[in-house]
């Protein structure tokens, strides 16, 4: 019989919210389209738990065609009505259209730095940032540099994007390393 692994405190018993812990939160993303997904997301979690919403992704991949910005920013008010009742998704108008804003304004950050991710990952200089945590209690809900990625992304045009939802899009696509230190996740090489 296998021992039981040592992960983060906040997983629960769900596989699909500890195969998220271990497959996909904090590993480096580099890709422009699941980081604009990941940032809608992560705006669509204020308020609510990471597991709701993640609970509800797939919905979500279908909702926002799959996160393709050139179709999103085309939305009308027919497609706005639909999302509304939509009981896949969260049906807050407020959050809706902040989908439908942030591709815009991804759309505009992609053709001023060639890619989301070349600005995304500038926050960074490029690289994960890897800390040490021992405590649930130590992980900050933002950072200086969060702060600063929040006020940029709205400078921007972005919504939903405050620091503590941008400390979390910086958790979850790898740009901060806060497994805690004794997390079997803690000591994964991404390369």
């Amino acid at each position: 019989m296998q021992a039981e692994k040592d992960r983060c405190g906040w997983v629960n018993s769900d596989p699909l919210y500890i195969d998220y812990h271990d497959q996909e939160w904090g590993v480096p993303i580099y890709d422009d389209r699941l980081l604009f997904e990941f940032l809608n997301l992560e705006g669509a979690q204020a308020g609510l738990s990471w597991y709701t919403i993640l609970k509800k992704r797939e919905n979500y991949r279908l909702a926002f065609d799959q996160f393709d910005a050139e179709k999103i920013v085309k939305y009308d008010d027919q497609k706005i009505a639909e999302l509304l009742i939509n009981e896949g998704i969260v049906r807050n108008r407020l959050k809706i259209n902040a989908v439908i804003s942030n591709a815009a304004a991804y759309l505009r950050t992609i053709e001023e730095f060639g890619s989301f991710s070349t600005y995304i990952w500038s926050f960074v200089n490029g690289k994960p940032i890897l800390n040490e945590y021992v405590s649930l209690t130590d992980v900050p809900a933002t950072t200086p540099i969060s702060d600063k990625l929040s006020k940029d992304l709205k400078k921007r045009g972005f919504k939903f994007v405050g620091p503590t939802i941008c400390y979390a899009f910086m958790q979850a696509v790898g740009m901060v390393n806060d497994h805690l230190v004794s997390c079997y996740c803690y000591h994964k090489k991404y390369t």
